[in-house]
């Protein structure tokens, strides 16, 4: 076997510019099927990131129904020792409380329905970037007892920094929440849905306002590595009794992961296309290179050569050829994956004004992650062996005095 080798590796460089051409289709096979591959899997993680970072977190606690029904009376109440749990679980790195509820927000003669939301100002901005979105007046404090709105809820009420709103809605068990609150900032968010419904409060302040002390609707879990959350779900689960419920960002944004999973479908459609056409490109090359050498097959053949010999050197050639395409489209990749996964590409026009509109930041990021290289290097390599079994059978057919004659 050892000889079969020898004689392949030194048949590739008898003829290097033939090896080359034929290295440089698998090489460029591999690196454009890594660099469309990279740029769908960024783009997912990407989105799964802004979206967890934009409210939900990669998990949240609520107590049991609560998602259901968004009701207070479905609230639930966290001790500190399941505070101190939940701290002690690998892999999480911010737990956000947050109290929420819907009520009436009026200003002179002008009322709304709104979203309340009662937060730990460093802990929400940790998680959401919210101080960022300040466009006047100041962010809350753990003490504060005044209210931040959506600027497009202000524009709608007509408030500014210093006015005051009058919420009146629904408390814990009826009760019967109001008062009076000073507009202390104003915060622009770019969903429109979010820019005319959301406000914020402290925590406490919105507890003590909706009569509810110490309940909290939800607690929003980010995680070190979205590859955990099965396993952190599942410690989570352990911490929490039946009444309450544990769920991760794919049941808490279902229309996201069937965007991301029709998207993937078109994708992987894509790829198949250019798999397609990298195999016409593969095969083509070989069939070159079995055509120049018809001359050399038929005199190894009349000089005693056995044909299934000849066709094994054939098939070596062609593993090697594959390998040193694949291995240096694999190493050529991976700087420029890099390089774009840390500068990624900036959209402009129509595009990047339809992904500002969702609130995403136009760009086009790239994924790097070992699992992505092997998939498409064998995924490659196997077109390669597979177009390897037209020089095989041409051998086969081959006689001797056509090749010559040829």
């Amino acid at each position: 076997m050892n000889t079969y080798i020898k004689l392949a590796w030194r048949n590739l460089w008898r003829n290097k510019k033939r090896t080359l051409i034929a290295a440089s289709s698998v090489f460029f096979a591999v690196i454009l099927a890594l660099i469309m591959r990279s740029m769908q899997r960024g783009y997912y993680d990407y989105m799964i990131d802004a979206s967890v970072r934009m409210y939900t977190g990669y998990i949240q606690i609520h107590g049991k129904d609560y998602w259901e029904k968004k009701s207070l009376e479905e609230s639930m109440i966290v001790d500190e020792k399941q505070f101190q749990k939940l701290k002690e679980i690998s892999g999480i790195k911010l737990i956000v409380p947050r109290f929420e509820t819907f009520s009436l927000i009026s200003y002179g003669n002008k009322t709304k329905v709104a979203q309340i939301t009662g937060i730990n100002p460093q802990l929400e901005n940790q998680l959401t970037d919210l101080k960022k979105k300040i466009v006047s007046g100041q962010y809350l404090n753990d003490s504060s007892k005044g209210i931040m709105l959506a600027k497009g809820l202000a524009e709608i009420l007509n408030v500014n920094v210093g006015d005051s709103i009058v919420i009146y809605g629904q408390g814990y068990h009826g009760v019967t929440a109001a008062a009076q609150v000073p507009v202390t900032g104003i915060i622009k968010f770019t969903l429109p849905e979010l820019n005319k419904s959301f406000t914020y409060l402290s925590i406490s302040y919105a507890q003590w306002l909706f009569s509810a002390p110490e309940r909290l609707t939800s607690i929003s879990i980010m995680i070190d590595n979205p590859k955990d959350i099965d396993e952190i779900k599942s410690e989570i689960h352990n911490i929490f009794s039946d009444n309450y419920e544990v769920m991760d960002w794919e049941e808490l944004s279902p229309e996201l992961v069937q965007s991301i999973q029709i998207d993937n479908a078109q994708g992987i459609i894509m790829l198949g296309i250019l798999y397609v056409v990298i195999a016409f490109g593969i095969f083509g090359t070989i069939m070159m290179m079995t055509a120049e050498r018809v001359k050399e097959f038929g005199i190894l053949i009349s000089v005693g050569m056995k044909k299934w010999r000849l066709a094994l050197v054939t098939l070596l050639e062609t593993l090697f050829v594959s390998f040193i395409g694949v291995i240096s489209g694999a190493i050529i990749s991976i700087p420029i994956l890099l390089y774009f996964k840390a500068n990624p590409i900036p959209l402009t026009g129509e595009y990047a004004k339809a992904i500002l509109a969702w609130g995403f930041e136009p760009i086009l990021p790239f994924a790097v992650y070992p699992g992505m290289f092997f998939a498409q290097i064998w995924t490659v390599l196997a077109i390669a062996l597979v177009s390897a079994l037209y020089p095989i059978l041409f051998i086969r057919k081959l006689q001797p005095v056509d090749a010559l004659r040829g």
